[in-house]
């Protein structure tokens, strides 16, 4: 579903350059669902907003479906994010319109996109009741809880039936619990309506909802944790969690910061070839 390879972008400030991508790679299953975290200015929302069709990367490869993000004309991007990807920001109000009801907004962009108002009907209710916000659907977003907002928010981003949803930071102006509910949601659209799910997020315990967290550090992949479940010999359910470091195509891995010092791993490093590894060492001199 989503394929990108030495993706650069870099925003210029007069004579001030920015590069908040420095060639990162990153691929999703179709069906996937996968959080991307990283601390503040790692790159992750200009990836989001790259892979929404909001912003255009400055080189490299971006491919989502059929479409390539880096050869898309302005109508192409409005055909792409009017049915290709699905997006839920962070911000609950930058998500409903204040004065529609949740049926409405719901509908306002199978409206957009000129479905005959029986099939808007038809495809709105079964949205609301998947979200199981059904019972909110004549309210406005003042009449609704945090989480009640959000799922709505949820159901407006696929209401044309997206194959991709993009949800930045969604749970992060809620609670613990409203926050585990939304997530729940999510999880619930992922495998009922088959639609791929990148959520970006900074919060670790968020990220531990997935089976897949890909973590970006200084505008590149770094690291990938994969998680599943197994049966303990008393019959309990257990998650596993592996760490994986991330090479990307010219063979770089990034070696976490803990690492590197606990070692004195710094500009040069020996490398050896082992029979079944590869040993990093500090350079002595």
């Amino acid at each position: 579903m989503i394929v990108c390879e030495s993706l650069v972008r870099i925003y210029q400030t007069g004579s001030i350059e920015v590069q908040a991508l420095q060639g990162l790679d990153l691929a999703v299953d179709e069906g996937e669902m996968v959080a991307v975290v990283g601390a503040s200015g790692s790159g992750k929302s200009t990836l989001l907003s790259i892979l929404a069709g909001i912003d255009a990367p400055t080189a490299g490869r971006a491919h989502v479906a059929d479409w390539d993000l880096l050869a898309m004309s302005r109508g192409d991007r409005v055909r792409y994010r009017r049915h290709t990807v699905g997006f839920v920001r962070q911000q609950t109000a930058a998500n409903l319109v204040p004065y529609l009801t949740s049926r409405q907004v719901v509908e306002l962009p199978m409206a957009a996109a000129r479905m005959p108002g029986k099939d808007r009907r038809i495809r709105t209710d079964e949205l609301l009741a998947a979200l199981d916000v059904t019972d909110c659907a004549d309210r406005r977003p003042a009449q609704m809880s945090g989480g009640q907002q959000q799922r709505v928010a949820i159901a407006v981003a696929l209401a044309n039936q997206p194959r991709l949803l993009l949800a930045d930071e969604p749970t992060g102006e809620l609670d613990t619990a409203t926050s585990a509910g939304v997530f729940k949601a999510m999880r619930k659209v992922n495998r009922e309506f088959g639609v791929t799910v990148v959520v970006v997020t900074h919060d670790p315990e968020v990220s531990g909802q997935v089976e897949r967290t890909v973590a970006i550090r200084d505008g590149r992949t770094s690291s990938e944790v994969l998680r599943r479940t197994e049966t303990g010999a008393d019959g309990d359910t257990l998650v596993i969690a592996e760490e994986y470091a991330v090479m990307d195509r010219a063979g770089r891995v990034q070696i976490p910061r803990e690492y590197r010092e606990a070692l004195a791993l710094t500009r040069r490093v020996r490398l050896a070839l082992e029979s079944d590894h590869v040993t990093i060492r500090s350079d002595p001199s």
